[in-house]
């Protein structure tokens, strides 16, 4: 599922009632004893719900899945007690819970919860942001007090790598309203590690630990975010000491090797592409499509704007996939071949250089979120790669309010990804059950092949069966495309090491400090 930024990166941290009123002490911001923790972060979470999407890929700190990744991206059980069972059909799977776990207001959890979180989701009276993603899921029952079983409306072999979505109490789901119109958005009530003591919107976040945690109290007992938007405002300020630890652009993180901070380099799946409208009659241009895929210099932007931190991306499957890569669905930076394409579709130069047919120039616009560097200099990167082969390409920044009623008809830097499973992200983005679906596939990409091979994998419960149907699609969208893949991006950070228990995983599109180094701070102790 593709979202703007998202991220959870709130979620960490914590208050930041001293960001902007009363800066931490130079070199004070850990504590004496490293029970506290002070991060910035360039994102705020909209709302801190489940059903909105906070922490769905598992990393919320308030609330527990039924199942976590581990950081291999293995799952693990968290709220169940065991992994899942899947039925010889796929069409349901059974799932045993924890006992003696209790929600942060000291009630009990069990199957009713479970039970009653997802069918929230299901019901539109919720309007769960992220219904679309569970579209297998036909219904869930408690079959004791420990036990629930979900039962599918078709195979699902990406289904248990959904049941990460953090479960709320029967109780704040009972009456059907709008979960934006939920306390649990700026109240949360979950059974993670973490407790939210205070949330200045626009400042700051305040988590303390949870004493009663299932998985034992984290030694890490308070944590402050504070959310600065400019890079350059967090990287200033961390140099002042104010701050353990935050984000920042590869090169921009790279100027705190050798400080007293630790620059850390997170792989992710998190890709940047290039939407391709097919409203648009440019950009729905089969001709310009492939063109603009062999135009572009994806390790060159790589290595200019991200200190080489990334790798080239031509379809949303990330290298950490690897056992599901086609090598032979990969585009090659090769501008004669792309002037070729046009000039056989009758694209001819102009006079200015721009290319021309039947009267119209090949020219659109290409819009990106104006606070956002990375898309920025990625969007600037496109353009001139564009017009090298004759295709006229107008940049946008603008604010997600202007972009989203646009995503139909103009280009836009888009975001997404996840390291988990292959389904998880790719169907959403390039089914054609989902065209125009908000953020899943705004371009309306349509390939009845891509959709016979992605319906197939999502059947598959061969795993080689399902490699191979993953291969096909790629290689369909290969010879179609209806994006233009940039790259993965590396994540970087940089933090104090200050204390003992941090373990790299591989980032989805979320990041900051939901992710990163900060991932399993709760499991985290202060260095002796």
């Amino acid at each position: 599922m593709i979202r703007r930024v998202l991220t959870v990166l709130g979620v960490l941290l914590v208050g930041f009632s001293a960001a902007c009123a009363a800066p931490t002490a130079p070199g004070g911001a850990a504590g004496a004893d490293g029970t506290a923790m002070v991060l910035a972060d360039g994102y705020e979470p909209e709302s801190l719900h489940p059903l909105l999407g906070y922490g769905v890929e598992g990393a919320s700190k308030f609330y527990d899945g039924l199942l976590a990744h581990d950081a291999d991206r293995r799952l693990q059980p968290a709220l169940a007690s065991a992994l899942p069972t899947t039925a010889a059909d796929g069409l349901s799977v059974t799932v045993p819970l924890r006992a003696g776990v209790t929600f942060h207001d000291g009630s009990a959890f069990d199957a009713d919860d479970v039970v009653a979180t997802y069918r929230a989701l299901l019901d539109p009276a919720f309007a769960s942001s992220v219904r679309s993603d569970w579209v297998t899921l036909a219904a869930v029952e408690k079959l004791d007090a420990q036990t629930v079983r979900f039962d599918l409306a078709g195979p699902d072999a990406a289904f248990a790598h959904r049941l990460t979505l953090g479960i709320v109490p029967a109780e704040a789901v009972t009456a059907p309203a709008p979960a934006e119109e939920s306390p649990l958005s700026a109240q949360p009530v979950g059974t993670g590690p973490y407790t939210l003591a205070q949330w200045r919107r626009g400042e700051s976040m305040e988590l303390t630990a949870n004493p009663s945690y299932w998985g034992g109290a984290p030694a890490v007992e308070r944590i402050t975010i504070v959310f600065a938007v400019d890079d350059n405002t967090r990287a200033q300020r961390l140099r002042s000491g104010e701050f353990d630890g935050t984000v920042l652009p590869p090169a921009l993180a790279q100027t705190f090797e050798g400080s007293e901070y630790t620059v850390r380099d997170h792989p992710s799946a998190d890709y940047r592409t290039v939407t391709l409208p097919t409203a648009n009659p440019i950009t729905a241009d089969p001709a310009i499509r492939m063109a603009l895929n062999h135009a572009v210099d994806r390790q060159g932007m790589i290595d200019a704007l991200f200190a080489g931190r990334g790798s080239p991306a031509s379809n949303p499957i990330p290298e950490v996939l690897s056992e599901y890569s086609e090598p032979a669905a990969q585009f090659t930076f090769d501008r004669t071949r792309a002037g070729q394409i046009l000039d056989a579709a009758g694209w001819v130069a102009g006079p200015d250089g721009t290319r021309v047919r039947d009267g119209v120039p090949a020219r659109f616009t290409l819009m990106y979120p104006a606070t956002d560097t990375i898309r920025r200099d990625l969007a600037q990167g496109f353009t001139s790669d564009a017009r090298a082969v004759g295709i006229d390409v107008a940049l946008e920044g603008l604010g997600w309010e202007a972009i989203e009623p646009r995503m139909g008809a103009d280009a836009l830097v888009l975001g997404g990804g996840s390291p988990f499973d292959p389904d998880l992200v790719s169907y959403p983005l390039l089914h054609s059950s989902y065209a125009g679906d908000g953020f899943n596939n705004p371009a309306s990409y349509v390939n009845p092949a891509v959709d016979a091979g992605l319906d197939a994998a999502r059947r598959a419960l061969d795993p080689a069966e399902r490699v191979a149907a993953v291969k096909q699609w790629q290689r369909d969208y290969a010879a179609a495309p209806g994006f233009v893949f940039l790259t993965f991006l590396d994540h970087s950070y940089v933090a104090r090491d200050e204390w003992d228990g941090y373990e790299q995983v591989v980032d989805p599109h979320t990041h900051g400090t939901t992710w990163g180094p900060w991932w399993n701070v709760e499991d985290w102790t202060p260095r002796a």
